[in-house]
Parts: C-alpha cells; structure tokens; sequence
C-alpha cells in the first residue's frame, strides 16, 4: 500500500536530458508516456532470475503490493488488473475505492494483499510485535510481507522522505532471500538464525508491520507459533 511513486532512470533522462518543462507540461507526458501505457498493460514488470532460479519482480510505480505477492509466491500470479478486480469486489459501492491510490497507479492495502492470498488458498496472519521473532515456527511459514517505511526516491534521486512499502522474504534453496522490489537483485539473508535477526532488524521501527504468509489449515491451527508460545 504505500509505495512512493517511481520513475524509471529512463523517465529521468529523458527529463534532464530535456531540461525541466512547466509542471503541467511534465504531468502530461509522465501520464503518457508511462501512468496510461501501465493502465493498458502495456508496461512490462522486470523480473530477475538470479542464480538459484530466485524470482525476483522489480519496482513499478506503486505496484509493491503486487511485486510483494508474486516474489512471495515465487512466480507472476498476481497483476495489476486482478488486484484492481479484488478493490473492486471489497467496495464495490464507492465512487473512490479506499483499497487503491486514486491516480489508478496501485498503492494497495493490506485487505488487497488478504483477498489475493486466499485465492491462492493462504492466509494471512498479523505478527503481534509483542512477542518475539524466536517464537516463530519458520517451518510452518511460507513467506513474509512486511510493510516498513522506505526513501522516497526520483530515478537515481534520493529524497528526504519516508513512506509505507510492502516487500517479501521466503526461503529459496535452503536459503532465505530479501525480495525486496526496489533492490536491484534478490539479497541473500542465510540461515533461520540470520533471518530472525533480520526480521527482528526490519521491525524494529514502531510503524513496521509483518504478516505470515501460511497454509490456512496452519493459520487455524496457530501452529505458526512454537508449541511452547501456542499453549500460552
């Protein structure tokens, strides 16, 4: 939900390259040349395949939602039209739905990210941050969708600004991997011991949050949780 908006280094460019225009001029031939193209389903989504066979989708405008689930899923499952379907399905009544950005340009919330996992026949359960990352049962885990702050940035451009980001981490080949859309390559984190220390790292701030990505026979077992957290 809360991706920032980002132009390819093509879209920075292009604008350097041709010096900044007036800003109503600039919006248009953003809107042209790339918002309509992705309305269309004309832009393609980058995807990496890096050694291991780990797949990777790369940022697309506010589309972390949607890169969130497939690198989770390890495959392209879900698309910008199925999850506008899904907003559609959750509000079906308002004139401006509260699952999206306005602009059509993504930025999903956590139902959008809920609705597509049960589809698939997962469930999605919240971390109570209250407890401790040693009381997961990584093996009941498939995945994890975090949602943390994240820079604001203009092609090649950092800005001084934060805003919510959605990213997934899953095991690929004994291995645990960052498949965070933004990085340029899957980042791999190691071990269970390195990923609770990751994890621990990455929620660590107050606004952070994580959802499990599990069976939904393990989501009503609750055996996501050690058997020594689940009888507490």
């Amino acid at each position: 939900m809360y991706n920032r908006f980002t132009c390819t280094q093509g879209t920075f460019y292009y604008f350097v390259c041709r010096g900044i225009r007036a800003p109503k001029e600039l919006l248009l031939t953003l809107i042209h040349r790339f918002i309509w193209p992705l309305h269309l389903g004309q832009l393609p989504i980058r995807v990496i395949m890096s050694e291991g066979e780990v797949f990777h989708e790369k940022q697309r405008l506010e589309l972390c939602a949607i890169h969130a689930l497939n690198n989770v899923l390890q495959e392209q499952v879900f698309t910008k039209e199925m999850a506008d379907d899904i907003c559609k399905r959750l509000a079906p009544q308002c004139v401006v739905n509260p699952h999206r950005s306005m602009l059509g340009t993504g930025n999903y919330d956590v139902n959008v990210i809920m609705a597509a996992l049960q589809s698939r026949e997962l469930a999605a359960v919240w971390w109570d941050k209250r407890r401790m990352v040693q009381s997961l049962c990584v093996d009941k885990v498939q995945g994890f969708i975090l949602n943390v702050p994240s820079r604001v940035s203009l092609g090649i451009v950092s800005l001084p600004v934060k805003r919510r980001h959605w990213l997934a981490v899953r095991q690929v080949n004994g291995h645990y991997y960052n498949l965070d859309s933004k990085l340029k390559s899957p980042v791999c984190i190691g071990n269970e011991a390195d990923l609770r220390t990751f994890l621990s790292e990455q929620l660590s701030p107050d606004v952070a949050e994580m959802l499990l990505v599990v069976r939904r026979d393990v989501e009503e077992s609750g055996t996501w949780l050690n058997s020594d957290d689940l009888r507490k």
